[in-house]
């Protein structure tokens, strides 16, 4: 049977039970003498019947190392992770596996349909099933020891996302998986640069931008990053700082990961700055929102910390929200720019295409309704205090704050969600046929299902821009 086929294989049929509980307040020597007698690497904790937490082998390493070897005393509660997550035991495989990618876990308590507890399974369980999915080039990613090793992993991203589309993966889930292991990939590059003595110095940090600081990045992943440091960082450290960066730069290209066309890498020195230096320019782009300085706020406002300092980057995200608070004609700038971009639908819902350049032919879909979702979104957030997720989550932020209705939730996260598979299965199929992965989809290659949910997709596009258009008043702006 294919790899694929067997993650269809039903949970009961690979996960381990009955399941071992202990009670919360069980003291964590006596819950590790319990994994031992019955060689497993976890315990479940319940409490009147219901699971509250998980205390694994991991858990118990992490504590020793803490605490120095004193246990005594120290409750399973302590130490357990919570909540338990959960998957049928009916489910198929592939859904335990997008399970714990999603949620960086190793092991998922499998439920029969009443919610009794049935089994456990892990990350081990499954990965004898296969070799292609998420799960396993995690761990190849973990066990990297050089950049040959890490160029070798990444190199077969393009035929996890094959499987996993063939295994019946969701588009949110799957590129959530692309995004977190490129994450990895980085980050097992920037250790690899450390062993050798390229390292950041303290109170600095490396951010990713766009797509990458979002979260939802597909295969066509050009770099796009930024470093902050303290300002009074030495001479010294602040050459430190640009040797990591132009290095990691590098290195990431090395390993396949291609170099931003336009220039936003943290090896460029515009795009390394000391604090103060980025709070003064994003003050420029939000005071005077010229064309190239929305450009560029719409590129940093998504940054994300990958190595080093964190509180840098919270430090730079408040300034924005205090900013954005202060100068709110900035929002209908911003929008202005964003309507520019309707979705190309012409009379009778036919389906406009490029009619010059690389594209003649072809619907660009980053600029037919991706680009206009994702800033849509990102707007209507930075207006409601939220910088943080991908489009999904705002939208579903921007839902429980009431800035949007549910209905108005469900056909953003529909359309949204249409369009990025769409460029996914496109990118896929590029690669199958040879060419790089890009954004240009060729509308005669539809099926006609898939041509309708194309427009259905597009159609709601033009209905956000027109919710953009009132919201903001743009009717009335010059």
């Amino acid at each position: 049977m294919r790899e694929e086929g067997l993650l269809f294989t039903p949970v009961r049929e690979v996960c381990k039970g009955p399941v071992v509980t202990c009670d919360p307040d069980t003291e964590v020597v006596a819950a590790a003498r319990l994994m031992d007698e019955r060689g497993i690497s976890g315990v479940v904790a319940e409490e009147n019947g219901v699971p509250v937490g998980v205390f694994t082998d991991r858990d118990l390493r992490r504590l020793v190392a803490r605490a120095g070897g004193q246990l005594g005393g120290v409750r399973v509660r302590e130490a357990m992770h919570s909540p338990v997550l959960t998957v049928s035991d009916h489910a198929p495989a592939y859904e335990a596996v997008y399970l714990m990618a999603r949620h960086n876990i190793h092991r998922l308590l499998v439920v029969d349909a009443t919610g009794r507890m049935v089994g456990v399974i892990t990350g081990t369980d499954i990965l004898g099933l296969q070799t292609n999915s998420p799960l396993y080039l995690r761990d190849e990613v973990a066990r990297a020891r050089s950049l040959e090793d890490l160029k070798r992993v990444n190199a077969r991203v393009p035929e996890m996302v094959r499987f996993a589309l063939r295994a019946g993966a969701g588009t949110r889930d799957l590129v959530g998986f692309i995004s977190q292991f490129n994450d990895e990939v980085s980050r097992k590059a920037a250790e690899i640069l450390e062993a050798e003595g390229v390292e950041l110095p303290p109170r600095a940090a490396y951010l990713v931008l766009g797509s990458e600081g979002r979260g939802e990045q597909t295969l066509r992943t050009d770099q796009d990053s930024a470093a902050v440091f303290a300002d009074d960082l030495d001479e010294s450290s602040r050459w430190d700082v640009e040797r990591f960066c132009v290095r990691l730069v590098e290195t990431l290209v090395e390993i396949g990961v291609p170099p931003c066309p336009g220039g936003t890498m943290a090896s460029n020195d515009q795009w390394r700055h000391p604090l103060s230096e980025w709070m003064a320019l994003v003050e420029q782009w939000i005071t005077v929102p010229t064309g190239e300085h929305m450009v560029n706020f719409g590129m940093f406002q998504d940054l994300r910390a990958l190595w080093g300092d964190a509180s840098l980057e919270r430090r730079i995200k408040d300034h924005i929200l205090e900013l954005t608070r202060r100068h709110s004609l900035f929002f209908p700038r911003v929008a202005k720019n964003i309507v520019r971009f309707p979705p190309p639908l012409g009379w009778f819902g036919r389906i406009r295409t490029e009619r010059r350049g690389k594209a003649k032919g072809r619907v660009d879909l980053k600029k037919a309704g991706i680009f206009a979702l994702t800033e849509g979104v990102s707007l209507l957030a930075l207006e409601a205090g939220i910088l943080d997720g991908t489009t999904w989550d705002k939208i579903e932020a921007l839902r429980e704050r009431g800035v949007i209705t549910a209905a108005e939730a469900d056909r953003l996260d529909d359309a949204f969600t249409t369009l990025v598979g769409f460029r996914l299965r496109h990118q896929v199929r590029n690669l199958s046929e040879g060419r790089p992965p890009d954004n240009y989809l060729d509308p005669l290659r539809l099926t006609p299902r898939e041509k309708h949910e194309f427009k259905r997709a597009l159609e709601e596009v033009g209905w956000f821009l027109q919710y953009i258009r009132s919201r903001y008043r743009l009717d009335f702006i010059r």
